[in-house]
């Protein structure tokens, strides 16, 4: 074939693949909507009767959900307050980071990786000044952990309603894997004083958010961290670099790191006397209760469910403990009387969600179906009514007691104010 034939066919089978492809284009253009969020929430996307039929979507720099699964934090618009993690709407252990609680004192912060610093001083030899580059070049650690704000399941403790969902129950924890440097490295290299006990961390926000946390509490597993669940931190989780103390309240877990100061002694900030100091019965206040204890909630059956009959069920859920391993997890169908071990699926992380599950054969009655958590050092998740003597009705932190939920002859579910059992 002469050269030049060859070509004008070439160059003709190029032209008729150009235009297919642009064809396809603006017929799939016609039929697939741009992006999942253009879907009005409530309302079903829509989608062709056969997908063999019509191409699909093209590539995008930035994957979405389908329409059809449309998990939302609740609620949003908070300056100064949180939004809570879908519980209910999960599986697995590791939460999204787009869907990870939050908790703002004053925002969030717009800040510029570039200009942001972490500087370290005190009783040190050596203060010094870390760049995100910085802190780069050290290696770095992955793990796996929980961070739970310590007012989480507040609403649930103090005014309880059955239409409360596992969301609005104990939302405010989410489970990440966190990429970041060891705080023991960071005070290796600044020469970190015998006598420095305390340290205090000052975040970046417009309320400069700082807490006072014992060094030994750190040393072990304390991570200055920069990226969760494969990228660089969210905004909202602490972008660009926050502190991470697994198995501690939230607050300590102080974002938007900028500063630490190493001392002998708690520095009592305002965070620390106007707030995160729980009140107790016999007139004496609970102050620097750090650790989360062992915590469970089931999430489905949950309310708004509704079970069509009788017969066998999942009951599965999440567990935690920031005292280390979740060992065994127990469930009772019947309102507390008897109680099951639960299987616990995967590899069980320490101060991880431990996800659980049990099948369960509902013989249509009314009950209620409830968990309770023992962690590695044999610490059982207590009642509510053990708590309430305990803690008293004014205690404004570290909500652990059992939750249950009440499933009605019709199969509808609803929050049991008081976990069946008293």
């Amino acid at each position: 074939m002469p050269h030049g034939e060859r070509e004008r066919r070439l160059s003709r089978r190029t032209l008729l693949a150009g235009a297919a492809g642009a064809l396809g284009g603006a017929i799939l253009g016609g039929l697939v909507p741009p992006a999942a969020a253009q879907v009005p929430e409530g309302h079903p996307p829509s989608v062709p009767d056969d997908p063999t039929k019509v191409l699909g979507a093209p590539t995008r720099a930035v994957g979405e959900r389908s329409p059809f699964e449309q998990p939302r934090r609740t609620p949003t618009g908070e300056t100064v307050g949180n939004s809570l993690t879908p519980l209910q709407d999960l599986t697995g252990t590791i939460t999204p980071s787009d869907l990870h609680f939050e908790r703002h004192h004053a925002g969030v912060p717009q800040i510029d990786p570039k200009r942001h610093h972490l500087m370290i001083h005190g009783m040190v030899e050596r203060p010094m000044i870390f760049s995100l580059e910085d802190l780069g070049r050290y290696p770095s650690v992955t793990r796996t952990h929980f961070i739970e704000c310590s007012g989480n399941g507040r609403g649930a403790y103090r005014s309880p309603k059955p239409e409360l969902t596992p969301q609005l129950v104990d939302g405010l924890t989410a489970n990440t894997e966190w990429t970041g440097v060891p705080l023991a490295a960071l005070f290796e290299a600044v020469g970190a004083a015998r006598g420095a006990e305390w340290f205090l961390a000052e975040g970046s926000d417009a309320s400069r958010m700082a807490r006072s946390i014992p060094v030994d509490l750190a040393l072990e597993d304390a991570l200055v961290v920069y990226a969760q669940n494969g990228e660089a931190l969210r905004p909202e989780q602490g972008y660009p670099v926050r502190l991470l103390l697994p198995g501690l309240e939230g607050n300590v877990n102080v974002k938007w790191l900028r500063r630490i100061k190493l001392g002998p002694a708690p520095f009592m900030t305002r965070w620390e006397t106007s707030k995160y100091t729980d009140p107790l019965p016999n007139d004496t206040a609970r102050q620097f209760s750090f650790v989360m204890d062992a915590k469970s909630i089931i999430t489905s059956p949950a309310y708004p469910v509704v079970l069509p009959g009788a017969g066998w069920w999942p009951i599965r859920g999440l567990a935690w403990s920031g005292r280390g391993r979740i060992t065994r997890v127990e469930v009772s169908a019947d309102s507390g009387r008897s109680w099951a071990p639960a299987e616990l699926v995967g590899t069980v992380l320490p101060k991880a969600h431990t996800r659980f599950q049990m099948m369960w054969r509902w013989d249509g009655r009314e009950t209620v179906v409830m968990s309770r958590a023992v962690d590695e050092t044999g610490y059982a998740q207590p009642t509510h009514a053990h708590l309430l003597t305990v803690r008293g009705p004014g205690t404004d932190f570290h909500f652990n007691d059992i939750r249950g939920w009440r499933i009605r002859p019709d199969g509808h579910v609803f929050f049991d104010t008081r976990g069946g059992i008293t």
